[in-house]
């Protein structure tokens, strides 16, 4: 079992309880056993793009962490230069439309909306120059940002205890 959060246990009727780890798999499983709209497509080439874009995307929140944490500005450069390149990407390959394929909140988007929201409890500065000359990308950012479903996954003292993570973890954006 892993360490990670969340932990979400599923009571069984056969007494075999099982716990879930890792964020995709939970997502997936809500997609596959809750009801409400879908977040995959039905169109099985385009959910195994999806899927390309949600690998995409965990390399990029890895990226963006890594950078957000860094404690020296050798790694903050190279890990914002590295996150910038992963963003410079999704510019070239976004849609028109608020959501990463249009008009239709997907999973994809359900993966992006935490790492941009990082991007909101920083310093503007930073953020506007990573994010300076993608448009679409920033279009996409915000309409994630402002979507009520994104806005209530995190509760009302969320930015302080991220400020706290960095601050305690000696990073050097927590200045």
């Amino acid at each position: 079992m892993s360490s990670k959060v969340p932990l979400p246990k599923m009571e069984r009727a056969d007494d075999w309880d099982a716990t879930l780890f890792e964020s995709m798999v939970i997502c997936e499983y809500l997609e596959e056993t809750q009801g409400g709209a879908r977040l995959y497509s039905e169109d099985a080439l385009s959910r195994a793009q999806q899927r390309a874009w949600i690998e995409y995307g965990t390399a990029a929140l890895a990226e963006a962490w890594q950078f957000l944490n860094a404690k020296d500005r050798a790694t903050a450069d190279a890990k914002r230069a590295a996150f910038r390149n992963r963003l410079e990407r999704l510019e070239d390959v976004r849609d028109q439309g608020p959501y990463f394929s249009g008009s239709t909140f997907s999973m994809v988007d359900a993966v992006f909306a935490p790492l941009f929201r990082y991007f909101d409890l920083i310093n503007p500065t930073v953020t506007q120059i990573i994010f300076q000359g993608l448009p679409r990308v920033s279009i996409w950012r915000e309409a994630l940002a402002l979507r009520a479903s994104v806005v209530a996954a995190v509760g009302r003292d969320y930015g302080r205890r991220f400020k706290q993570h960095l601050a305690e973890h000696q990073a050097i954006l927590a200045d």
